[in-house]
């Protein structure tokens, strides 16, 4: 947890991580949510896909990733598809 409070301290960060325990560990939650960080979150079908599947899919995400993040507030939390183009909210 304090990878959290340090980034948040350095600016503005984007995450992309397959774990999202962090959406279920209430401390975790709350410090993202009160963090500058935005969060992108495999779903678990393409957390599941092979590395090369995941990479492919975040170069394909990647500009929407891009505008995603410049438009809402420090503790967002999105879930990047395993097909789809449309990246959605998590509400945890």
């Amino acid at each position: 947890m304090a990878w959290i409070g340090q980034l948040s301290t350095e600016g503005r960060w984007i995450v992309i991580s397959g774990d999202r325990r962090i959406t279920r560990n209430k401390v975790e939650y709350a410090a993202f949510r009160s963090s500058r960080l935005v969060g992108f979150f495999l779903s678990k079908g393409l957390y599941k896909a092979p590395v090369l599947k995941q990479m492919e899919r975040l170069l394909a995400l990647w500009s929407t990733i891009e505008k995603q993040s410049e438009i809402v507030a420090g503790g967002a939390m999105f879930e990047l598809p395993i097909k789809s183009t449309r990246i959605e909210q998590l509400k945890v």
